[in-house]
């Protein structure tokens, strides 16, 4: 491929850093990067550590897009949860099509935008925004891949929820009733991602919904962590409102966030996560991460 750098957004973002774990891979392959955060710190020089390339910028400001692209080739468009999500995607596509000469703009979008539409009221802010900037990428004409992944098992409804959960008490205490999900691994995403970035030729115009391999209500999954762990687990259905009015809120999230992870739990319970694919299995080579091995790669999160 062209010695052209590649642009990775959000490499230092959290849940489960996905950018992070792209510029990572793309290095192992000795592939040139330019990572874009957010400011500079510690995560900047771990990047640069890697052989990345780092600039500081906001993706809702244009200046700072046009001095992330310049000279790119390729570019993985990813960001946080985030009231401002709709304008920095807007701006990035239209400076994309003013300056760059892109061969693909890889979008990380999220599951539920393929259940939404012009009339849809019952998702979060985040959903319809996320929606819209798919529509605005779509107009674009820029050589787009949208990637829909379904929950990530990194998100806090796991981290904190699940894991935590499962750590203290033995118990998993989600008001999901019996909704079904498959969580996807944050790892699963970025190899994706970096597939694509790799040989994007056939991926062009296509939209890829990542998925873990099973879906499952949490009574089932409390059995597989049970497994896993070699010792007891329990899904308690706990009442939504004393759970975001008490739980949730005592995270002490922005509101932006917590209105989204709300939307996320009741979306769980009316089973709009109910949802399983092959595509990173195709576009990877192996199957998604299951319960077992996520437990066995990160056993610190299940150590009270």
């Amino acid at each position: 491929m062209a010695a052209a750098p590649i642009l990775v957004t959000g490499a230092a973002g959290s849940v489960g850093g996905v950018g992070r774990t792209v510029v990572e891979e793309l290095r192992r392959r000795d592939l040139p990067v330019r990572a874009m955060v957010h400011r500079e710190d510690e995560r900047a020089d771990a990047l640069r550590a890697m052989g990345a390339e780092v600039v500081a910028g906001d993706l809702a400001r244009a200046p700072d897009v046009v001095r992330a692209l310049d000279g790119c080739g390729r570019m993985y468009f990813g960001l946080s949860v985030s009231p401002g999500y709709l304008e920095a995607t807007v701006t990035t596509a239209a400076v994309a099509r003013a300056y760059a000469r892109l061969e693909v703009l890889v979008n990380m979008s999220q599951m539920t935008v393929s259940q939404m539409d012009f009339t849809s009221t019952t998702e979060s802010d985040q959903h319809r925004l996320q929606w819209l900037g798919e529509q605005a990428l779509d107009w674009s004409g820029l050589p787009v891949t949208h990637l829909r992944p379904t929950v990530f098992m990194e998100n806090p409804l796991f981290s904190v929820f699940v894991y935590s959960s499962i750590a203290r008490e033995g118990t998993i205490g989600l008001p999901f009733g019996t909704g079904r999900t498959s969580p996807v691994a944050a790892r699963d995403v970025a190899a994706v991602v970096t597939e694509i970035l790799v040989d994007p030729t056939s991926h062009i115009g296509k939209t890829y919904h990542l998925t873990g391999p099973a879906s499952v209500d949490m009574t089932t999954m409390a059995a597989e962590f049970a497994d896993a762990l070699g010792r007891p687990v329990s899904y308690v259905d706990v009442s939504y409102e004393a759970w975001v009015n008490h739980d949730l809120r005592a995270l002490g999230l922005p509101d932006h966030v917590f209105r989204h992870l709300a939307t996320m739990a009741r979306l769980h319970a009316e089973n709009r996560y109910d949802r399983r694919t092959d595509d990173i299995e195709t576009i990877t080579g192996r199957p998604a991460t299951g319960v077992r091995e996520f437990v066995g790669t990160h056993p610190e999160m299940f150590t009270a």
